[in-house]
């Protein structure tokens, strides 16, 4: 069974309008709302692709109340721990090429809540053989609580893929404990070394080759239309991707990260492992719903990618 942790899940609100009216009313006649959150669309996927998945974080409010009817609606297995204050929304404004995004924080999460989450967290990876944490921590939960979530997984050998960004990915480079696999793209690892990164191959090798990635096992680093550069232990992948028309790129990143999963919960390949990671990540791209994809493509889509040592 693989885990999926989203630690701050939002309803993801989409309007699509001709033109956006600032200080009037504007009347939206295409509106979507989906479950939110980059491990909910982790999950998603790791659905469609027929993995055996659990989605799991903190949830709670009427908003909560509704992601968990779309799981069920999508017979996607779900095992949350409760907080009292409601989830957030996240808008998106559609108009005129453009996307206007209204974000809310979210709610505050109490030490108690906090705490009966580790509980229920230790509890529920027994049968897991990989972990994924996807995305921000909420306010309230102190900055190591990634460390503290690995630690706990750590203590189980349990497979950590962590797919995060600034001061919480640099945390986890800085401490003790380490997941398995990291996911950083190119402005990520420039920010978590503080110096800008070339999207070139000997660039990028020279930058994964840092101690503060010595023990770190996985390192994908994701480079958009150009694929991806990976370091499996002492060994550097590149990864050549197929150009492909985009549709929406929101939630490649995700759909990556659940191939990664699935991957390495199946005992695959490097080169497997690589391929299944980065053919989702495309075929989420060539959909206009955020963590979709069409299962029809994949195996010719698995053809198109080459994986190379460098």
């Amino acid at each position: 069974m693989i885990v999926t942790i989203t630690m701050n899940p939002s309803i993801d609100v989409s309007y699509q309008l001709d033109s956006l009216k600032i200080d009037s009313i504007n009347r939206v006649a295409k509106t979507s709302k989906t479950a939110g959150g980059k491990g909910l669309n982790v999950t998603r996927v790791l659905k469609q692709i027929g993995a055996d998945v659990t989605a799991s974080g903190l949830m709670g409010g009427f908003l909560g109340e509704q992601i968990k009817k779309e799981l069920n609606t999508l017979n996607v297995k779900h095992a949350f721990s409760p907080i009292n204050d409601e989830i957030r929304n996240c808008i998106a404004i559609l108009h005129e090429g453009k996307q206007t995004e209204i974000l809310e924080s979210g709610p505050v999460i109490s030490l108690q809540e906090g705490n009966q989450f580790l509980k229920h967290f230790e509890q529920l990876i027994q049968q897991a053989s990989v972990v994924s944490f996807s995305g921000s921590l909420p306010l309230g939960l102190p900055k190591n609580f990634y460390a503290e979530m690995i630690k706990i997984c750590n203590s189980k050998n349990k497979d950590v893929l962590l797919d995060c960004s600034g001061e919480g990915l640099k945390r986890i480079l800085n401490g003790s404990e380490k997941p398995l696999l990291i996911k950083p793209n190119i402005e990520e690892l420039s920010s978590v070394l503080g110096r800008k990164i070339m999207n070139d191959l000997a660039a990028i090798k020279a930058a994964l080759m840092s101690p503060l990635f010595s023990d770190i096992e996985w390192i994908v680093v994701s480079m958009g239309s150009q694929g991806a550069v990976a370091k499996h232990k002492d060994t550097f992948y590149k990864v050549v991707i197929p150009k492909v028309e985009v549709k929406n790129p929101v939630g490649s990143g995700d759909a990556t990260v659940a191939g990664l999963a699935f991957g390495l919960s199946e005992g695959k390949s490097d080169e497997e492992i690589l391929k299944i990671g980065n053919a989702l990540g495309i075929l989420n791209a060539q959909e206009a719903m955020t963590g979709y994809v069409d299962m029809t493509k994949f195996e010719k889509t698995m053809d198109q990618i080459e994986v190379l040592t460098f």
